[in-house]
């Protein structure tokens, strides 16, 4: 299906900064593309606390699948900054899926992907630890050296939510890496002393 023809099923929508495009339990009868900027998708617990799913930026779908099968959002999503996107009402597009059965392979495709990138994404909550999860994290932005400095690009409680802890936790195991000389922070920055240490810490645990 062109990506023209997708885009003539959406209706484009500015939202500012922090603001919530669905709630969690609300009646899922539109999904979005995001264009421009990023939207945190997240759940929150009995008390309260934001457990961050994902992280969603251009080009990026979210809802569609809830919104194919009639259902309620499972969770909140929200901008971080400014977002541009396109709002597809589910109805709609439903409609052209019976008529094109091009549209209907292409988001065929969309939700297979959709399945493997969450799969991989429970794969992590559910069985890496907080430590092999901040670890794999400083690594995604090192070059593989001995020694790297990462620039944490978020503030702590919102980097915890986006590893699916909180943030006592996450300060917690920092101190660990750093009284352990694998880490030294300096601000926002966070020199790794010794990338195939740190890289060491990914590895599944031995019972």
């Amino acid at each position: 299906m062109p990506a023209v023809l997708i885009a003539s099923l959406g209706k484009a929508r500015t939202f500012p900064r922090q603001t919530v495009l669905f709630q969690e339990g609300e009646k899922a009868a539109a999904f979005y593309l995001v264009r421009k900027g990023t939207v945190r998708v997240y759940k929150m617990d009995p008390q309260g606390r934001e457990l961050e799913v994902a992280r969603l930026g251009p080009g990026e779908f979210l809802g569609e699948a809830v919104a194919f099968i009639g259902g309620a959002y499972p969770f909140f999503a929200q901008s971080v900054g400014e977002v541009d996107a396109l709002r597809f009402e589910a109805s709609a597009v439903l409609r052209e899926v019976d008529r094109n059965p091009q549209a209907a392979r292409s988001f065929l495709d969309l939700l297979a992907r959709k399945c493997v990138l969450l799969s991989a994404r429970v794969e992590s909550l559910g069985l890496q630890t907080v430590r092999q999860r901040l670890a794999r994290h400083l690594l995604a932005g090192c070059s593989g050296a001995g020694r790297c400095v990462v620039s944490l690009k978020v503030k702590k409680g919102d980097l915890a939510r986006q590893l699916g802890t909180v943030s006592e936790t996450l300060s917690r195991t920092l101190r660990q890496f750093r009284d352990e000389g694998l880490i030294e922070v300096r601000g926002p920055d966070i020199l790794i002393k010794d990338c195939p240490r740190l890289r060491r810490e990914t590895e599944p645990e031995v019972s």
